[in-house]
């Protein structure tokens, strides 16, 4: 049984459409493709240390890239022109009237399926007719993956400075840096030296265990 051709569909109500003018079907299937994803990670030299230190700053999004091939040499009409066929690719780089932006997608082909945005076209034409129409063609295309911040929160569990936490102090860290860790402001970090009886923010030891106490909406520490 021959592998379903690769299908390219807008997200209508939060799946792929039904509806045929929401798809492009490949007219032959990626001979591969490749999912890309990094982090960004932040490097602080600390004099004395043998190497920087590295923070996690934020993830990037992921990407698929794959190469389409068009072939309509044997077709007839206006459709022998292998630009009606690569027109209904590049086409889902056009801003959508109804949402202002391009349309959100889904690429689905056997058990992937990638939610996304069309981010980057190449069209090389390689084949053409005797008046110039090009009757081939490779199509370089990058998806870039698509996460709203409604769905990413309820995706991501993520920890939060909303209740009390244990750090153990490791060589070179400062109380501003530990803030900025979990606070995301280097500024705060008179809430931990009251929460953990610290005079001098620059007495904290490699190996102290610090107590990372809720925030109120001012800035301050909760109370328990």
């Amino acid at each position: 049984m021959a592998l379903e051709k690769l299908l390219i569909a807008r997200e209508r109500d939060g799946k792929a459409s039904d509806e045929p003018a929401d798809q492009v079907r490949a007219l032959f299937n990626p001979e591969e493709y490749t999912i890309n994803q990094d982090n960004n990670f932040a490097s602080q030299a600390v004099p004395g240390l043998k190497s920087t230190l590295l923070q996690f700053v934020h993830g990037n999004m992921r990407t698929l890239e794959m190469e389409l091939f068009l072939d309509t040499y044997e077709e007839s009409g206006p459709q022998r022109d292998v630009r009606t066929r690569s027109n209904q690719i590049t086409q889902l780089m056009s801003i959508d009237p109804e949402l202002h932006a391009p349309p959100v997608l889904r690429v689905i082909w056997g058990s992937l399926e990638f939610r996304c945005v069309l981010a980057r076209v190449a069209q090389r034409f390689t084949m053409f007719l005797e008046d110039g129409r090009p009757v081939r063609a490779r199509l370089s295309v990058t998806f870039n993956e698509y996460i709203d911040p409604d769905r990413e929160g309820k995706e991501l569990k993520r920890e939060t400075a909303d209740f009390t936490k244990l750090h153990r102090v490791s060589d070179g860290e400062t109380l501003s840096g530990i803030a900025g860790r979990y606070y995301k402001n280097p500024r705060l970090w008179r809430p931990i030296a009251e929460a953990n009886g610290i005079d001098n923010p620059r007495s904290i030891r490699s190996g102290f265990s610090l107590r990372i106490p809720a925030l109120t909406g001012d800035g301050a520490a909760a109370r328990n």
